[in-house]
């Protein structure tokens, strides 16, 4: 596909502001999708995202609207970046608006709760014909403030169909942004959802002040969960060791603009999640991504203990110090073990 007219962006969080300046960078038109009318009417009129991107101007080639049908209808590419519990609501409201053959580049990092679905799967869910349109997940180490900053950043963008997954490939990539591509499109969706658990339990042992052993050991064996639970579904195990699988994992577990690892920061600390989400405007995918986890792990049988403390901290209510002393308690085995 070589896109023509503009290019829309359903999301207008950091992360979708940051890749519609991206893309309106490198000479595309782009529609940005905006739910609040006040955030809208501001960047229109300070083209500035002063909720979720403060600091940067945007480029004159990004418009602004409220309207979902602007940013859907017509267009040949439509990069999707809402917050996967909002994800299957806004993907049914796009329905009467997409063009048919539409290209959906979903670039949210999340699994439905109740559903267990990836993000690319809800897509597959409503539509009553799957040639209808196309889905591509976008996935890897890339926080917003640092590509919009052009700090040299690399993802993969996966798909099944090959030359359509090269022309996303070309549409993001430049010289600072560089995009691999991936026919694993359920191992890049899974693994970059569940490093978000993983990150909160890095933020855990930090706010509990463990050290750098503590926080090395739940990165790797993190990895190895969510490698067991990723083949058993389907997965490509090599790509848990890619940009996806390891490079986003070791960005979310340590870098200080993970808003998981905050969250993770803060209960190690002993603040309640209650409080800590209460403070936030931005999501932190894998509050409800545990959950989720939780589910998927007991329905496929696989052992993944950090995750399931995640859970347990979160939605049960179990002391942060008491989850580490029962995964340090568990009994001794082998390290590659598969379940």
């Amino acid at each position: 596909m070589e896109v023509v007219g503009p290019i829309g962006v359903v999301g207008a969080g950091s992360w979708g502001t940051t890749l519609a300046q991206h893309l309106a960078a490198k000479g595309y038109k782009v529609d940005l999708w905006v739910y609040e009318e006040d955030l809208c009417r501001t960047i229109r009129e300070t083209r500035e995202n002063t909720y979720y991107l403060p600091g940067f101007l945007l480029h004159e080639n990004i418009v602004a609207h409220n309207e979902l049908r602007h940013v859907v209808e017509g267009h040949e590419l439509v990069v999707m970046v809402v917050p996967s519990h909002v994800y299957r609501e806004t993907a049914r409201q796009m329905l009467p608006f997409l063009k048919p053959h539409a290209v959906i580049v979903s670039a949210t990092k999340g699994i439905e709760n109740g559903t267990l679905l990836i993000m690319s799967d809800i897509w597959k869910d409503i539509l009553t014909s799957t040639d209808f349109i196309q889905v591509l997940a976008l996935s890897g180490p890339s926080f917003a403030r640092e590509v919009i900053r052009r700090i040299p950043t690399a993802i993969v963008v996966a798909g099944e169909d090959f030359e359509l997954t090269r022309r996303v490939q070309r549409i993001f990539s430049t010289n600072y942004f560089r995009v691999y591509t991936s026919f694993d499109k359920t191992g890049v969706e899974l693994a970059g959802a569940l490093k978000n658990v993983i990150a909160i339990a890095a933020g855990i042992s930090d706010g509990l002040n463990f050290g750098h052993n503590t926080r090395a050991a739940l990165i790797t064996r993190g990895l190895a969960e969510i490698s067991r639970l990723g083949v058993k579904v389907g997965a490509n195990v090599l790509t848990f060791s890619g940009l996806s699988g390891i490079g986003d994992l070791l960005l979310t577990c340590t870098g200080d603009l993970s808003r998981n690892r905050q969250v993770g920061l803060q209960l190690g600390q002993g603040r309640k999640i209650e409080e800590i989400l209460g403070e936030m405007r931005m999501v932190a995918e894998g509050v409800k991504t545990a959950q989720s986890a939780h589910c998927l792990a007991q329905r496929e049988h696989v052992d993944m203990p950090i995750s399931e403390k995640v859970y347990q901290v979160l939605h049960e209510g179990k002391r942060p110090q008491k989850a580490v002393q029962e995964l340090m308690e568990r009994s001794l085995k082998h390290e590659l073990e598969i379940l």
